[in-house]
């Protein structure tokens, strides 16, 4: 049953924060980040993007930046609405163009990443663009606004409306971990950091958690090992945005742990469409309409190698 807005405000009095608060106004410099613990490496990038044709049908695209591959890569998988399978493309060149078969609807990409600039991880930031061509419609995906190649495709095709669903960040290392996200189309792009701290060097394991927003402290979370699954809420452009965190596998062995020789925390970033809305743990079976009014989530997915 939906929470009534006359309990949020009790429900959310201990554990909400709001960003421009004088309690995160603390200087985040003062962290102190045990030197065991190893410093965190970006390697993989999925971000996820619903596109709404002319025609009213949907397309759902998933542009991947890895790292790992032995040569220069980068994935598209594309689902169509009420398809039960997902397309991915392996694309291997800087720059070129695919013909994307079989769909329903003509699909074609063109990307150029030749002068593509990078900062800490496989995701290029500025200098390029990924354009995809559904029919008569363009989905375009970058920043390269001047480009020749790209401006010659714009004439001959309408701009179909796309919005980003959610992001996907994978790191390597159990320190710290630098992001960028926007959670509300009207809303601004924020600096998140989410680093963990030695609570007490002699003792193994002693940490604690630390969450920081535009360089204000926002969430901090002692003895981590005993409060290893959780979740706060934050203000954010004026709205809620939950925060979970799950880093159970990096104390405790699991069957996941094993199988994967890896062990992963997890830490959510997951906004809510209003007020009115229940808390994000307990949203299933969100109506259509509901889920449209949600905005981007950021998902980060942080691998500590066993040691």
């Amino acid at each position: 049953m939906r929470l009534k807005m006359r309990n949020l405000a009790t429900c959310y009095s201990e554990h909400a924060i709001k960003v421009s608060d004088s309690y995160c106004s603390g200087n985040s410099n003062n962290i102190y980040v045990s030197p065991s613990l190893v410093p965190s490496i970006q390697d993989e990038v999925s971000i996820l993007y619903k596109v709404k044709l002319s025609t009213q049908k949907l397309l759902l695209i998933t542009l991947t930046w890895s790292s790992h591959n032995i040569d220069f890569a980068f994935t598209i998988s594309i689902n169509e609405h009420h398809s039960k399978s997902c397309k991915s493309f392996c694309l291997r060149k800087i720059k070129g163009s695919k013909k994307l078969e079989p769909f329903d609807s003509k699909i074609e990409t063109i990307w150029d990443l030749t002068n593509a600039s990078y900062e800490i991880g496989p995701e290029p930031v500025k200098g390029y663009f990924v354009a995809v061509l559904v029919n008569s419609e363009l989905i375009l995906i970058g920043d390269m606004q001047d480009s020749l190649d790209l401006k010659m495709i714009a004439l001959d095709y309408t701009f179909a409306k796309c919005s980003m669903v959610s992001r996907s960040e994978r790191f390597l290392g159990n320190s710290e971990y630098l992001s960028k996200a926007k959670f509300f189309d009207i809303g601004t792009w924020h600096d998140i950091k989410v680093t963990c701290v030695a609570d007490d060097e002699r003792i193994k394991n002693s940490l604690s958690l630390n969450v920081c927003i535009d360089k204000k402290n926002v969430i901090h979370v002692e003895r981590l090992r005993w409060n290893f699954r959780g979740n706060q809420t934050v203000f954010l452009d004026g709205k809620l945005v939950d925060f979970m965190w799950d880093v159970h596998d990096w104390f405790f062995e699991s069957i996941s742990y094993k199988k994967s020789r890896a062990r992963a925390g997890i830490f959510l970033f997951r906004p809510r469409s209003g007020l009115d809305s229940r808390l994000w743990l307990e949203e299933k079976n969100l109506g259509h309409k509901e889920q449209e009014k949600v905005g981007a989530s950021l998902l980060i997915c942080a691998c500590k190698n066993p040691g």
